[in-house]
């Protein structure tokens, strides 16, 4: 290779400390957010498959007690591991007052309470287990853009540094560090764009399971609220 060629390895390892650092945190970024991009794909993928298999579990069965035992086969499930906590707290209800003519309405309707607060903070976990990982994706893509934005202007004033200082301001000498310089802007927005991409994807997705989990504990919240409004009558 001639002493004109660009060579990318060259590039970065003569761009200066500076630079340098800079295309290294800009490189671990991306292939953590290409990490964090497969798994968090494989999960939610597998957690939709899972809700609408639940879903289909929940509505055609007669029994809470076989529900609970097919939900223990959907452990990626959000809407499944809701229901899981529901029956829990409910199944303590019923234990609390196994005949519900000894109970008051006042006291079957606390039951309910509880198991709706039950509902409500296992939604809350499922949701913050679905989003985990997820800001550093937004992060990266904010970010990443602007450190390599710092590196392109740190490497250009070197480059018209080193050009004053050899009094030489042609072509070949002015082309060869403005490349290494802006190196860093196309790193930049390699990390970025992928982890912008699959940031608005996985929220996008994420929030169709948020709404399917609050769906259902609606749903579940109404049965149990007519067999005790039925029970009392």
């Amino acid at each position: 290779m001639n002493g004109t060629s660009l060579n990318y390895v060259e590039m970065v390892t003569h761009g200066g400390p500076v630079v340098s650092g800079v295309l290294i945190i800009l490189v671990l970024s991306s292939l953590a957010s290409w990490t964090i991009i497969f798994r968090k794909l494989l999960h939610l993928r597998r957690a939709q498959a899972e809700s609408l298999q639940f879903l289909e579990t929940f509505w055609r069965s007669k029994r809470l007690d076989s529900i609970y035992t097919a939900s223990e086969q959907m452990p990626v499930s959000p809407v499944a591991q809701v229901f899981r906590a529901g029956y829990v707290e409910l199944s303590k209800v019923t234990q609390a007052q196994p005949v519900p003519e000894e109970g008051s309405l006042h006291d079957q309707l606390g039951g309910f309470e509880n198991v709706e607060r039950a509902l409500a903070r296992a939604a809350n976990a499922e949701l913050t287990t679905l989003e985990q990982s997820i800001p550093f994706l937004g992060t990266t893509a904010a970010a990443a853009p602007f450190v390599g934005l710092f590196g392109t202007v740190w490497g250009i004033m070197g480059a018209f540094r080193d050009i004053y200082a050899a009094g030489n301001a042609n072509l070949a000498t002015v082309a060869r560090p403005i490349s290494e310089a802006l190196i860093a802007t196309a790193v930049g927005l390699f990390a970025a764009i992928p982890a912008l991409v699959a940031f608005n994807a996985f929220n996008s997705r994420i929030r169709v399971l948020d709404n399917e989990m609050r769906n259902f504990s609606a749903d579940f919240l109404n049965i149990i609220k007519r067999h005790i409004f039925k029970k009392a009558a």
